[in-house]
C-alpha cells in the first residue's frame, strides 16, 4: 500500500506542476497549452493516480476502495477527453468553441462532477474509519479536488502538495501502524 499510495500522491503533485499554465481564454494560449506534450503527460499523471488510489485502499477499507473505483470510473472519461481530445483539436481555428463543447457537455460535466464527489466520499469514509490526522489530510485533498479547478495555478499546485502529503502520510502512517500492531493488517 505504502508505495502505491505514495506514487499516486506524487502523480497528483506532478499533474499541476507539469501542466502548462497558458491563458486558455485566448486561442493562442489554449493552443499552446492543449497542444503541448506537457498537457498530455500532466493529465495522464492524474489519471494514473486515480487508478492507483483504490488499489491501495483495498488494504484499508474495501467499501471505500469500491466507492473510489466508481468515482474514478465516472471521472476518467472526462479526463480522457480533456487530455487526448483537447490535445488533438489544439490546432483547429475554432479551438475555444470546440474546447467549450467538450468541457461543458452536460453529460460529461455531470459524470465528472459526480465522479469527483464520489471519490471525495470514499476518502471521507477512510478518514471516518481510521480517525487519524493523515487520513483527514488525505480526505481533505479529495474533498477539495473539484473546488481546486476554480482556483488560480498557484492554488492548484498547492492542492497538489496537499495531495502528495495526504497520500504519502496516510500510506506510511498506515504501514507503521500495521507494523506495530499486526492484527490491524487482518482487520
Amino acid at each position: 500500500m505504502k508505495w502505491t499510495l505514495t506514487a499516486a500522491g506524487l502523480l497528483f503533485l506532478l499533474y499541476p506542476v507539469v501542466r502548462p499554465w497558458e491563458d486558455e481564454t485566448t486561442a493562442a494560449g489554449a493552443a499552446a497549452a492543449m497542444g503541448s506534450q506537457a498537457w498530455v503527460l500532466s493529465h495522464l499523471f492524474a489519471m494514473i493516480g486515480f487508478i492507483l488510489v483504490p488499489i491501495a485502499l483495498l488494504e484499508v477499507h474495501r467499501t471505500a476502495a469500491i466507492t473510489f473505483w466508481v468515482g474514478a470510473g465516472l471521472t476518467l472519461p472526462y479526463y480522457g477527453a480533456e487530455d487526448f481530445g483537447l490535445h488533438e483539436i489544439a490546432g483547429q481555428p475554432n479551438l475555444l468553441e470546440l474546447a467549450e463543447a467538450v468541457r461543458y457537455n452536460p453529460f460529461a460535466i455531470t459524470t465528472f462532477g459526480v465522479g469527483l464527489v464520489t471519490m471525495g466520499v470514499a476518502a471521507v469514509m477512510v478518514a471516518l474509519k481510521l480517525r487519524t490526522t493523515p487520513s483527514l489530510v488525505f480526505a481533505a485533498g479529495f474533498v477539495l479536488f473539484l473546488p481546486q479547478f476554480f482556483t488560480p495555478p498557484a492554488a492548484r499546485i498547492a492542492h497538489g502538495v496537499l495531495m502528495v502529503a495526504g497520500c504519502a502520510w496516510l500510506a506510511w502512517a498506515s504501514a507503521r501502524r500495521e507494523a506495530e500492531d499486526p492484527q490491524l493488517a487482518a482487520a
